[in-house]
C-alpha cells in the first residue's frame, strides 16, 4: 500500500503555531484585561490538564497570548472629539445608521459592534470629526460622522 494512504499518527503531532503579527499591538484598556485573562485562564488550565495533547495546545495558546501581551500598548484616547483608536463612532451612510467601537485586532467582534482598527470601515473614519463627510472606496462609499465618544 502506498504511504500516501496510511494513517499518520496526527495525535502525536504538536498543534500548529498561531500567527503573531509584527509591530505594535494597540489595545484598549479592556483589550489588555482580556489578554491578561487569557493568560491567567490558560496558566490555570495547564496546571490541571492531564492530557498531553491538550497541554501542548494550551502551551501554544499561552505562547501566542504572551507574545501579544509583550507588544500590547494601551492606546490613549483621541483628542478633540476626533475619531481614533478606542472611539465609539456613529455614522450614516445611504439610509443606514451604524454605531461601532474601534479596537485592537484581538478584541474585534463585529457581533458586539467592535471592529478592528485595520478594518476598512475603521480606517476610513480614523481622524474624522463630527459632521464630516468621509469618502471611502466602494462598497463603503460616502459616510457622515454623526457622533464620536472617546
Amino acid at each position: 500500500m502506498s504511504k500516501a494512504f496510511t494513517n499518520e499518527t496526527a495525535e502525536s503531532a504538536p498543534p500548529p503555531e498561531k500567527m503573531v503579527e509584527d509591530g505594535p499591538n494597540p489595545v484598549t484598556p479592556e483589550g489588555m484585561a482580556q489578554i491578561d485573562g487569557h493568560i491567567a485562564r490558560i496558566d490555570a488550565a495547564m496546571s490541571s490538564e492531564p492530557n498531553v495533547l491538550l497541554r501542548e495546545t494550551l502551551a501554544r495558546d499561552l505562547r501566542y497570548w504572551t507574545a501579544r501581551k509583550s507588544t500590547a500598548e494601551v492606546a490613549p484616547p483621541s483628542p478633540d472629539g476626533t475619531v481614533g483608536f478606542g472611539s465609539t463612532v456613529t455614522i450614516k451612510r445611504k439610509d443606514r445608521t451604524q454605531t461601532f467601537r474601534i479596537v485592537g485586532v484581538d478584541e474585534a467582534d463585529a457581533s458586539k459592534g467592535l471592529i478592528s482598527f485595520r478594518a476598512p470601515l475603521a480606517a476610513a473614519v480614523l481622524g474624522a470629526k463630527v459632521g464630516e463627510i468621509v469618502e471611502a472606496a466602494e462598497p463603503l462609499g460616502e459616510m457622515a460622522v454623526i457622533t464620536v465618544e472617546t
